[in-house]
């Protein structure tokens, strides 16, 4: 019938780069600054799963997560529109006062350390959110580190394992009913809207963006600030 088995999780990961020890100290002492401050921290990536693409965004503290089910491509918009989605859905009434949000990804995919439509579509959301994004991605190599593997996606795994994926409807009902013993609460939606690959950003958009490179890895760790702040 055109099934095959695969893998559920991570197993191997890539070299160690020299500065994987440094960085992961680093996103450590951001996330705890976040946290103390009540600022919202989430932690994204995609499952790439044959039929639908799900991209999670997970919640750190609140043990939450939005997942958006794509159709077509995981380009960078569609990650940034996955990020919109969660802020609409959960994040902005759990965080209505916050100041500022932080995004732990991995570097590569289609929110990578060097993809420019990647950056141009948080601008954008920062100006719709009218607070300032920053972004602290994981070395390459290390994406079983991110905690939305472990704390989401594996658990989505495990619900779905040994179920035939046949359809999208099936894919996000299995994600959505996804629970654990610490209460993890899962939000699953279809987008159906089509992603073209090959996005080109120019030199004067790429320039356009308010874009503050951390003094601690910066081609890592990054700020982008909104056009307008909110009021």
């Amino acid at each position: 019938m055109g099934y095959t088995l695969q893998a559920n999780r991570k197993t191997r990961e890539g070299p160690q780069h020299p500065n994987q020890d440094a960085q992961f100290r680093y996103i450590h002492r951001r996330v705890k600054v976040f946290l103390r401050t009540a600022d919202p921290v989430i932690s994204v990536d995609t499952k790439k799963k044959g039929k639908g693409i799900p991209y999670g965004a997970y919640d750190i503290a609140g043990d939450r997560g939005v997942v958006s089910v794509g159709v077509t491509r995981d380009t960078a918009e569609f990650a940034v529109e996955s990020i919109r989605r969660w802020w609409k859905l959960d994040g902005r009434k759990n965080y209505s006062m916050a100041q500022r949000l932080l995004i732990c990804a991995d570097a590569g995919g289609s929110n990578g350390t060097g993809v420019r439509a990647w950056k141009l579509n948080l601008q954008q959301l920062a100006d719709q959110m009218g607070v300032p994004i920053t972004v602290c991605h994981y070395p390459p190599g290390t994406s079983k580190w991110n905690k939305i593997e472990h704390r989401l996606f594996s658990f989505i795994s495990l619900n779905w394992k040994g179920r035939p994926l046949v359809n999208y409807e099936t894919i996000v009902n299995l994600i959505g009913a996804t629970k654990t013993r610490s209460g993890l609460k899962v939000k699953a939606v279809l987008d159906t809207r089509h992603y073209e690959t090959g996005a080109k950003v120019t030199a004067s958009q790429y320039e356009s963006i308010h874009l503050r490179r951390h003094k601690v890895h910066p081609d890592w760790n990054y700020t982008i600030s909104p056009h307008h702040q909110r009021d």
